[in-house]
């Protein structure tokens, strides 16, 4: 994969040196629940779109406000030197997702260095759709989420391993951080709403700290 770096809106690096890690949860069914689900067959797997709100007392008229319908293309994954960057097609947009040392510290070419977790600046959530994740080649990978509601901290986030032998689809509304891979590169096939509204934290700006996703294998987990 090769990643336009000039094309890629740049996270800020604020000097904040403290971090929140966000606890490992192998993601099932029974843990996703309120999060969203594991997926079997993409192909036939609908996304939710949701209706655009009423501003006042007047309701949304019907056959209105969800038919924006939705998008789908690749979505791509690199770890360059210490950076993980992304680039999602769905969408036309590029990333800078996160680290796996202290943003200033990081190197951002060349191959990728060995990592233990990765350091996400920011999280957000689409009130206006559900969003699909498939590993194109069963890649494992580790999500940040946490359950609807804006006054979300770094404690609300949970780190979800996905082994890359389904898909993942996370409902609207939910908060999400970057998805990270293990490898140092990976693809994955994305579905979401072509809206593509976002609702946005910033950890080190609001909190002081940046959110920790581990990259331990799930036989590091406790009871698994």
């Amino acid at each position: 994969m090769s990643l336009e770096l000039d094309q890629i809106a740049y996270a800020p690096t604020t000097g904040v040196r403290r971090m929140h890690e966000a606890p490992l949860v192998v993601a099932t069914d029974s843990s996703l629940q309120g999060y969203g689900c594991l997926v079997d067959d993409p192909a036939s797997f609908q996304v939710e779109i949701v209706r655009w709100p009423a501003q006042g007392w007047r309701p949304v008229d019907e056959n209105s406000g969800d038919q924006g319908g939705v998008t789908e293309g690749l979505f791509e994954f690199a770890w360059l030197g210490e950076t993980l960057f992304a680039r999602n097609h769905a969408v036309g947009d590029s990333y800078l997702f996160g680290w796996s040392t202290w943003p200033e510290l990081a190197t951002s070419s060349g191959p990728a260095k060995p990592r233990e977790r990765a350091l996400i600046w920011r999280a957000n959530y689409h009130p206006d759709g559900g969003q699909l994740i498939w590993p194109a080649r069963g890649q494992s990978f580790v999500v940040p989420l946490a359950l609807p509601g804006d006054d979300v901290t770094p404690q609300s986030f949970s780190s979800f391993w996905c082994d890359g032998s389904h898909g993942l689809y996370i409902a609207p509304d939910v908060w999400h951080g970057a998805f990270v891979p293990h490898d140092d590169e990976a693809t994955f096939h994305d579905r979401q709403g072509r809206v593509h509204a976002r609702v946005s934290v910033d950890f080190p700006k609001e909190f002081g700290c940046h959110l920790a996703v581990p990259l331990r294998r799930p036989e590091a987990i406790t009871g698994v």
